[in-house]
């Protein structure tokens, strides 16, 4: 089984990187859960999702030892790095992390600066597809042209097409590899 977390601020797309990667795994005929937790605030308050895959039953869908967490801000790491199995990935949007912070020894940490590429795309709105990429290839939970079919087929069911978002996907994936 993955546990998994995504977090960060309301607003940035937090839920939103979870659901696809949720739904990606269900394309995949996996296991899946996906729990969402939000403070009062839409925007600016703090936001996370529990994301459980496995190819068995889930039995409960709260992530208490996280596999893979993607922190798209401090607060967020603040928080649930502590939870991190040894060996765990930690994605971390340094255009907002304090440099010079010191992250446990026993996880693997990737630096990605999503805002600043997001820029970059002329996408500002990117920064989660980004991290998602990012997430995703170095877990290689799921083969690249799954993620990107899996991110095409989230955005056409609700009618948002932007050839954007899979060049946020691979600008996030080299940014990992």
């Amino acid at each position: 089984m993955t546990d998994i977390i995504c977090s960060g601020f309301g607003g940035q797309g937090v839920l939103t990187a979870g659901l696809i990667l949720a739904k990606i795994a269900m394309d995949e005929g996996l296991e899946v859960t996906w729990v969402p937790s939000y403070g009062s605030e839409m925007r600016g308050g703090t936001a996370n999702c529990n994301i459980k895959i496995d190819r068995q039953p889930i039995a409960s869908p709260f992530v208490r030892n996280i596999d893979l967490l993607v922190a798209m801000n401090d607060p967020s790491v603040e928080k649930f790095e502590v939870m991190m199995k040894p060996g765990g990935i930690l994605i971390v949007n340094t255009s907002l992390a304090a440099s010079g912070r010191k992250y446990r020894s026993d996880i693997v940490r990737v630096g990605v600066p999503a805002n600043a590429l997001a820029e970059e795309l002329e996408n500002p709105r990117a920064v989660n597809i980004i991290l998602l990429g990012a997430a995703m290839a170095k877990s290689a939970l799921f083969e690249k042209e799954a993620v990107l079919q899996g991110l095409e087929n989230y955005f056409s069911e609700k009618g948002k097409i932007n050839p954007k978002n899979a060049l946020a996907l691979e600008k996030g994936w080299a940014a990992a590899a």
